[in-house]
């Protein structure tokens, strides 16, 4: 039989204290939003709407005379819901979070303050080595907002630039296919009696994708290439429906070029450079007429006839064939695109406001972290330490011994 337990009468019992978790005190934010000068930049990272949300939960908000024409946001829609309008970018630049749409330049070098946080896209070919120490000396923490995680693990951001990509990609073919833009006159999805276009894609990623949605939507015909099945399968199963897919083998697709009425190039940067799949040869033997449109162009392109144009002089002809490689494809529908970044981005102010600020923000998130490239003079992103020659530290690392 088992003894009972004895408890001595000088044992005292005291409840403990309840302890509970002290929330971080809300920040109040002062956000800039400057006007874009450079790289053809249309878009402006957040929207009337956007700025309302935030100006009505107490946050200051300046924007640039004339910051958001390129997406026919005027500075009355900013004014009537709270922003101020200022018209001396030094003004603007004395907020303590700037909001850009297009990378920064070396022009706002000069404007940017000590311990300011920038939130921008980041354009790897245009960044130097020069900029990134003015930067690094004035303790900058920037955040590349095409490498922001969401809490899925994609990339919203460009996720939303290469949706509208695929869809603008072949509205342009449709386009230049017509004798308007000296073309030789086909409509896209043919009508009865008569075939329609047929249209060849390089890539079956995001852009891809749709591409093929919307060249499906107008009735063309649809070939695919990529060289990962895994893409091919999931693209076929997102879309619903069996289309001619391959791999990139180089005799099958010269076959298909001579035929397509449209090729688009969507595809992947592999080491940050497009890889050239379609030679000169290849798009001499394409048909006269017929429009290429290289989404890629901005790592390259994957057509070896690719150079950079631009939203102004869209297109060249080279063997006769129109080719369509402006680089920045979501500035000519600017304010869709204004749209899907500020969707994005305001959630993440207000939450950055919400848990003390963008520092604890950046502790708190993965998926923000993953977008800093530099904080508080340190490299915290390894290819662009790499690239330059700068010593690479780790972000992690740095948020756990600061905890």
């Amino acid at each position: 039989m088992s003894k009972r337990p004895y408890i001595s009468p000088s044992v005292s019992y005291v409840p403990l204290e309840e302890t509970l978790e002290i929330l971080p005190k809300k920040k109040k934010l002062f956000i800039g939003i400057p006007k874009e000068t450079s790289f053809q930049e249309n878009r402006i990272a957040l929207t009337p709407e956007a700025v309302s949300v935030l100006v009505n939960n107490g946050h200051d908000v300046v924007v640039e005379h004339n910051a958001g024409v390129g997406s026919f946001y005027f500075d009355t829609d900013y004014s009537e819901v709270g922003a101020r309008i200022v018209y001396d970018k030094q003004e603007l630049y004395k907020a303590t979070a700037i909001i850009k749409s297009a990378p920064i330049s070396e022009d706002e070098l000069e404007l940017l303050q000590p311990n300011q946080i920038v939130i921008s896209p980041i354009h790897m070919p245009f960044l130097k080595a020069a900029m990134l120490e003015q930067l690094l000396k004035k303790k900058i923490i920037a955040i590349a907002f095409d490498s922001i995680k969401d809490d899925s693990g994609t990339y919203p951001i460009v996720r939303s630039m290469s949706e509208i990509a695929g869809s603008s990609a072949i509205l342009n073919a449709a386009k230049y296919l017509s004798n308007v833009h000296q073309g030789k006159g086909i409509l896209l999805g043919g009508i009865s009696g008569i075939p329609p276009a047929k249209v060849l894609i390089l890539g079956a990623g995001v852009v891809g994708e749709f591409a093929a949605r919307t060249a499906i939507g107008l009735g063309a015909i649809v070939k695919i290439f990529d060289n990962s099945i895994y893409r091919l399968m999931r693209l076929q199963n997102n879309i619903g429906q069996r289309l001619f897919t391959s791999v990139i083998e180089p005799i099958s697709l010269a076959e298909e070029l001579a035929n397509a009425d449209v090729a688009v190039g969507a595809l992947k940067p592999v080491n940050g450079m497009t890889p050239v799949v379609v030679t000169d040869d290849m798009v001499a033997n394409m048909k006269a007429g017929s429009v290429i449109v290289d989404v890629s162009i901005d790592r390259g392109g994957c057509f070896e006839t690719s150079h950079v144009t631009s939203h102004e002089e869209p297109v060249y002809k080279k063997y006769d064939v129109i080719h369509y490689c402006v680089p920045n494809i979501a500035s000519g529908v600017s304010r869709t695109a204004s749209r899907a970044i500020s969707n994005v981005l305001m959630p993440i102010l207000m939450e950055s406001a919400d848990i003390g600020g963008f520092e604890g923000l950046i502790q708190a998130k993965s998926g923000i972290r993953n977008g800093v490239y530099l904080y508080k003079g340190c490299v915290t992103n390894a290819p662009i330490a790499k690239r330059f020659d700068f010593k690479y530290t780790d972000l992690d690392l740095l948020m756990t011994s600061q905890s």
